[in-house]
């Protein structure tokens, strides 16, 4: 499987396939918020599929998340993802961000940032992630091409590393968004299963892409054989007889299991991120569970 950059990777996933406590209207409650059975953490969502309309109407957009359900979000840093669209959200500072969330009855607990922005500006946007509320901050990729060798996977590990160490020093933990590139083979040996060999668990910790499991990865088998390694999890089904993505409880996931091995694997946060017309159906199901 080639190497897809992020907005390829979700282009196909989003058409083939596609932060812990409210703090604002009352304190998130696992007896009386809508997600108590199964699911003992707020649902959120990512933004990237719904960046759009989030530029466009930052408030607005929030307030309709928070009435399909959802209570958590994940920021993409606009310094980081100026290029793909951010960029007018550069101008809001932390206070008002973390205002403007509350105000819409969710909290911010994680965004993801770009290798460059955490090897130039680390400090500045530690300083942002702790203002504005965030309790944990996500490496998306390294973006390495697609010849990398494993010595270079190997390098980038080695130097999230050092990052890590300065970005729980300063108070906030660092983590490393899965696509499915790391689910690769160099050789015998799987991109991923190296990055966790190499990331130091004091320092890194791992969010895991669900999506994954269209080629044959489960999130529950990598909680249970790797347990307290993780941060987070972004959250996708997928139809075996479709191909396609396809809202939570409808595919091939068995999420019985899973939610039965987050807290093994150490999991924080959970946040849908597939297409806008899943959001719906997916908080529904989270909350049959």
């Amino acid at each position: 499987m080639k190497n897809l950059n992020r907005r390829e990777f979700l282009s196909k996933t989003t058409a083939g396939f596609g932060a812990a406590l409210i703090t604002s209207r009352m304190p998130f409650n696992a007896e009386t918020e809508p997600f108590a059975k199964t699911v003992k953490m707020p649902l959120g969502f990512q933004v990237w599929t719904i960046k759009d309309k989030l530029i466009a109407d930052f408030p607005g957009t929030l307030k309709m998340m928070y009435d399909l359900g959802y209570r958590n979000m994940e920021m993409c840093s606009p310094p980081g993802y100026e290029s793909s669209g951010f960029g007018p959200l550069m101008k809001m500072k932390a206070g008002e961000m973390k205002k403007i969330v509350s105000d819409a009855g969710l909290i911010c607990e994680s965004s993801h940032y770009s290798m460059g922005e955490l090897r130039t500006s680390l400090q500045e946007r530690i300083d942002f992630a702790l203002e504005s509320g965030q309790k944990q901050m996500i490496l998306s990729s390294f973006w390495l091409p697609k010849e990398a060798t494993l010595d270079d996977w190997k390098k980038s590990a080695d130097e999230l590393n050092q990052i890590g160490e300065k970005s729980k020093k300063a108070g906030i933990p660092m983590g490393f968004h899965n696509h499915h590139m790391e689910f690769e083979k160099i050789g015998d040996t799987l991109i991923y299963d190296e990055l966790l060999r190499i990331f130091d668990p004091e320092y890194v910790k791992l969010q895991f892409q669900v999506a994954v499991i269209n080629i044959g990865y489960k999130a529950s088998d990598y909680f249970k054989i790797h347990p307290g390694r993780f941060i987070s999890a972004h959250l996708a089904d997928w139809s075996e007889k479709t191909k396609k993505s396809v809202p939570l409880g409808q595919g091939i996931v068995d999420w019985k299991e899973f939610f039965a091995s987050v807290k093994t694997g150490g999991v924080e946060n959970i946040f849908v991120e597939m297409s806008e017309d899943t959001f719906k159906e997916s908080a529904a199901f989270i909350k049959s569970l």
